[in-house]
């Protein structure tokens, strides 16, 4: 197998995951080809890649559907591009047969999920399992090129929707640097979800600590979300379902502290240097925890987790034995710290 850089790499194709967290965990990798291959043309192709545009990573951001339908076109006017290289983060036979589709003469990936003749350079799955981080950074190696950060880094270019984020932010009697942005949900499954009245519970003690919560969640947590600030009597900042993909990385920047479950949101938060507390259950951190500074994990396996099952078919004791008291004392470590303008471990 020759190494990429033997080559004439002039476009390249970056299939990217198909999740948030997923796609911010690949920002080291994207980072690196964008600084190893800065004569080469450069397309990022993924359900979140139009929020990567401003990330100076690319000449393009396409959106991918996920609808197979939908597919066609976006095939047809990738097909048009001529990229002769295509890589693949997903490790799906789909990711594969779309790179084929797309007329990439040179397709590089992990050599999984049976698509081993879709691949001009297979690479064996790194075993055992690594953060998905380093991953990501595994698949650089066809392309000669070196890595020396492992941490997901979100650019703030400019404050482009701060007029709209700070129009759903509380701020009557709100001292700046008090907003606790509460995560509600995950697409994962219920699996990974704390129980509804131990969220309720925080953002009740969260304000007797005379902080602001801020409930987070897309609108499948509208549910939740309604009836945790119908329990605290209305006086809850709930921005779920009001807020978009776009505006995420600004909205993140104005919390203090984030608290979230194993989901993308973290991943985005911890990229653009919010304090985090996350919560895993089903998972295994040392595969996805987010990294950053001030990023922390509360996790409590019992004898079955990691499961990565989506549904618990018993009585959730991983996310059940997770305290609401354990929660708070993170919060409270991790709003010192960035009063003291530091970050704790």
């Amino acid at each position: 197998m020759n190494p990429l850089s033997e080559l004439d790499v002039r476009h390249l194709i970056v299939r990217l995951p198909n999740w948030l967290g997923d796609t911010v965990m690949a920002l080291p990798t994207l980072r690196a080809l964008r600084a190893g291959l800065s004569e080469c043309q450069i397309t990022l192709v993924g359900p979140w890649a139009p929020l990567l545009s401003d990330q100076g990573l690319a000449h393009r951001s396409v959106a991918y559907p996920r609808s197979r339908r939908r597919r066609l076109a976006t095939i047809r006017a990738l097909r048009g591009l001529r990229a002769e290289t295509a890589l693949l983060l997903p490790n799906s036979i789909g990711s594969a047969l779309s790179a084929w589709l797309w007329g990439a003469r040179w397709i590089i990936g992990y050599a999984t999920d049976g698509r081993r003749p879709f691949l001009s350079h297979p690479l064996p799955p790194p075993v055992p399992r690594r953060h998905q981080v380093d991953e990501y950074l595994g698949l650089l190696a066809p392309f000669g090129l070196d890595h020396a950060d492992r941490t997901p880094r979100w650019v703030l270019p400019g404050d482009t929707h701060g007029e709209r984020v700070e129009a759903l932010l509380p701020s009557s009697g709100t001292p700046p640097g008090l907003r606790i942005g509460i995560h509600l949900g995950t697409a994962f499954g219920p699996s990974k979800l704390w129980p509804p009245d131990r969220l309720a519970a925080l953002a009740r003690v969260v304000q007797r600590e005379g902080l602001v919560p801020v409930l987070l969640g897309a609108p499948s947590d509208e549910s939740t979300a309604n009836a945790i600030v119908a329990e605290a009597g209305g006086e809850l900042t709930s921005l779920v379902g009001k807020d978009a993909p776009e505006l995420l990385p600004s909205l993140l920047a104005r919390l203090d502290v984030l608290v979230s479950m194993d989901t993308g949101v973290a991943h985005l938060a911890a990229a653009v240097g919010v304090p985090l507390v996350t919560l895993f259950g089903p998972t295994d951190p040392g595969l996805t925890a987010p990294r950053g500074a001030g990023s922390c994990v509360i996790w409590k396996p019992p004898p079955c987790a990691p499961c990565f099952l989506p549904d618990c078919p018993i009585d959730h004791p991983c996310m059940r034995s997770i305290g609401i008291d354990e929660v708070l004392q993170a919060v409270k470590e991790r709003l010192g710290a960035r009063r003291l303008g530091h970050h704790v471990p």
